[in-house]
């Protein structure tokens, strides 16, 4: 494993009158071997290694670049133009535009003031010394979630130079998941800071507004938002540090079936609102991701143009979790093709003659099969993210558990069975990561159960079971593995390595 050693400052809550002094602890860098250029030189003006989104970065020196075989789009006017617009709408331009509207919102006068800085439409927002007042929490009668009431007018603010009216001109996405509107809108400038502070949280804090916890699709576009965000508040070697709170902004503990994934942003449980209930704390650093309902944010709702694939943003982030959390390829000794075939636990969307394809795809001597139930009662998601790393073609159908499309190697396959009608959904995460989609082409080879029959809208193409047709999936599976075997072996990764 390689790693930097490095020393940081790390001390914990800090009550107030009783401070504990910071002490020295050893931190691991901790990070991918091949991001490790771009971390440490980041910051250097003459550096062959950039992320994409430095003020000085070349592009011929960024972490990567997209690729877009597919026809020029009809308003891209080039495919130079076309390659550009992708980039910005699912790769690291889209980090550089965020960072490019960074603004005061409360600029500080003095070098131990406040400051709030946030980009257009309070998407993303950064400050220090900061005061919350949580005491409307002790009021609320049922659980706070997707609530936009939990602050009041003065609960939130900072010593700073106010510019009331650029803040309220930016706070015209006001939705749960979309901005920090609901928050931010009111801010207040105050006279003394920390003032009448219960508490006072000295380490980096982050508070996310978090989608459905229960399906992998939504949450992990919280991840692979707060994994975007670390780049748009840090440089150099304290980008990715570990030693970061984060504050759920709802008061229900958090769980999920996807909980690990954590371990890779923070040595800390979890916090949420009751954590801090009926106090006013005061925050010497805090960041606001980007969140996961954005009008045109990154992963949902993302606008992405046609014929283009391979973000850099989404291989670093696939990279960068799987290395934290420890998973690691095994060695590939009989060159055989790994099939991981999803199967569904589920009401609707079931396989129903999933064991005559999967004994078919067993009886073919260049496949290696296996059949998975992706379920926390048979197994832990790091177990659920090793397999998949270890799978070269994966088969499911249109389902949140298709998200694990993000863990699968660069050459790998993600084979839709079929998309229920929804085309783009994993069609496009599969382009955002970069690995080969595909799909069921022949209807009259697919049999459904019913005509589906969704609770409000009648029939729906997710809400009954399919048959496949035998031959037709095979030929499909033998296409994905040729796939395979041409990128596979003597596979050369698109993006720079230099170590």
């Amino acid at each position: 494993m390689l790693y930097l050693k490095i020393i940081a400052i790390s001390c914990c809550v800090v009550l107030w009158n009783s401070a504990v002094r910071p002490t020295a602890a050893s931190v691991d860098l901790d990070v991918h071997p091949e991001h490790l250029p771009y971390i440490l030189f980041s910051e250097d003006r003459n550096s062959t290694h950039c992320w994409g989104y430095e003020s000085n970065c070349d592009t011929q020196h960024r972490y990567s670049d997209p690729v877009c075989p597919g026809p020029d789009n009809g308003w891209a006017p080039s495919k130079q133009a076309q390659i550009g617009i992708f980039y910005d709408q699912g790769d690291f331009g889209y980090v550089r535009q965020q960072r490019e509207e960074i603004t005061y919102m409360c600029e500080p006068t003095d070098q131990d003031d406040s400051s709030l800085e946030c980009t257009n439409h309070l998407k993303f927002c950064r400050g220090r010394n900061i005061m919350i007042n949580f005491t409307n929490t002790l009021n609320k009668n049922r659980p706070v979630r997707y609530q936009m009431d939990v602050l009041n007018e003065g609960q939130i603010g900072g010593k700073c130079k106010f510019h009331k009216e650029k803040l309220d001109a930016q706070c015209d996405h006001l939705s749960p998941l979309q901005s920090w509107s609901p928050e931010l809108r009111f801010f207040i400038p105050i006279n003394h800071y920390p003032g009448k502070c219960d508490l006072i949280i000295t380490e980096p804090t982050v508070i996310m507004k978090i989608d459905a916890t229960v399906n992998m699709y939504h949450h992990f576009c919280d991840f692979l938002n707060l994994y975007a965000s670390q780049h748009m508040n840090n440089s150099g070697s304290n980008m990715f540090s570990k030693d970061i709170h984060v504050l759920i902004w709802e008061s229900l503990a958090y769980e999920s079936a996807f909980s690990e994934t954590f371990e890779a942003f923070t040595i800390y449980p979890v916090w949420n609102l009751n954590t801090f209930r009926g106090q006013v704390v005061c925050f010497n650093n805090i960041v606001l991701p980007l969140l996961p309902r954005m009008i045109f944010g990154l992963y949902y709702n993302t606008p992405l143009i046609d014929g283009c694939e391979k973000s850099g943003l989404f291989k670093a982030f696939s990279q960068h979790v799987l290395y934290r959390l420890n998973i690691h390829q095994t060695p590939d000794i009989n060159k055989k093709i790994r099939i991981t075939f999803l199967s569904r636990n589920t009401k609707y969307r079931n396989v129903l003659n999933e064991n005559e394809l999967i004994a078919a795809l067993s009886n073919e001597p260049n496949y290696e099969v296996k059949k998975v139930i992706y379920s926390s009662k048979y197994l832990t998601f790091k177990e659920q993210i090793r397999i998949t790393y270890n799978t070269d073609i994966f088969i499911g159908m249109h389902g949140a558990g298709l998200t694990h499309l993000l863990f699968l190697p660069d050459w790998a396959v993600l084979f839709e069975l079929y998309n229920c009608e929804d085309e783009h959904c994993y069609k496009d995460l599969a382009r955002l990561r970069g690995v080969k989609y595909i799909t069921w082409r022949d209807m009259n080879k697919l049999k459904m159960e019913d005509k589906g029959n969704h609770p409000d809208q009648g029939a729906h193409a997710k809400f009954t079971n399919y048959s496949f047709d035998k031959s037709e999936f095979l030929d499909l599976v033998k296409e994905g593995a040729k796939h395979v075997q041409n990128q596979k072996y003597g596979y050369s990764p698109e993006t720079h390595n230099e170590l």
